[in-house]
């Protein structure tokens, strides 16, 4: 059994508000909430520090829990609403984020069972591989590094692995970004291993690159990566993103 919470915040740098914009005449949550529920998770629930996202998760039937807004990372909000609701150590929490609209259930569901599956892993997350030269150098879209055994070594805006000998900044090439996997930003944490993350410094890495999960891997927690079961859509980070859904959904 697993829990899904969705820290939603509404000082988004990229698009201010944009967990409450409208998608088909509902507010993007409700799409995610959707999503959480259809996972089979045992409950959903929304972390926010605004009154706002309070009503809209309410509206949708979900429960809500509000959290501090001097959080820097979802990671933070989620652990502070799982001591709130009393979650034993062992308890599994998927972290959803709240701009995941198109996230499929199944994977949802896929990277809770990958930390059941790896009792020695911190985190579990899914990746895909990356399909383009312009995916490839997009900043918004994270790419990550694995150890043979599927431990994350690296997570980075960046485009890695980088071709040294290949791939120029214009155009990296096929060659260069067949290789590469693009990090889902969906979680599943231990309350255990919440507790430890939030009560770690933020990392130099982490306020760099603005990843979260960079925290983790600086102070030597394991982060286990599964390939995704299928490629999930598009998540938003920019009003054309957004129109993009809207085009998809309505």
């Amino acid at each position: 059994m697993f829990r899904v919470v969705i820290p939603a915040r509404f000082d988004s740098a990229r698009l201010p508000g944009k967990v409450l914009l409208p998608i088909g005449g509902r507010p993007m949550l409700h799409w995610v909430c959707e999503r959480a529920r259809a996972s089979g998770a045992e409950q959903v629930v929304v972390a926010t520090d605004d009154t706002r996202i309070q009503a809209a998760a309410l509206q949708a039937g979900v429960e809500c829990v509000m959290t501090s807004p001097t959080h820097l990372s979802g990671t933070d909000r989620i652990a502070e609403a799982a001591a709130s609701l009393h979650w034993a150590p062992d308890d599994i929490i998927v972290n959803l984020q709240g701009d995941e609209p198109l996230m499929p259930p199944a994977l949802i569901a896929q990277v809770a069972r990958l930390l059941q599956d790896h009792a020695d892993a911190d985190i579990a997350t899914l990746a895909a591989p990356v399909i383009s030269a312009s995916e490839f150098l997009d900043p918004n879209a994270v790419k990550v590094v694995l150890a043979q055994d599927g431990r994350a070594l690296l997570f980075s805006r960046a485009p890695i692995p980088w071709d040294r000998d290949g791939a120029i900044a214009a155009d990296p090439g096929p060659d260069s970004y067949r290789q590469a996997l693009r990090h889902i930003g969906l979680y599943a944490y231990r309350v255990r291993s919440l507790r430890r993350i939030a009560q770690l410094p933020p990392a130099p890495l982490e306020l760099r690159e603005k990843l979260e999960q960079l925290r983790a891997l600086t102070h030597g927690m394991q982060i286990r990566v599964a390939i995704a079961a299928e490629r999930p859509g598009v998540d938003v980070n920019t009003p054309a993103d957004l129109e993009r859904i809207r085009t998809l959904l309505e």
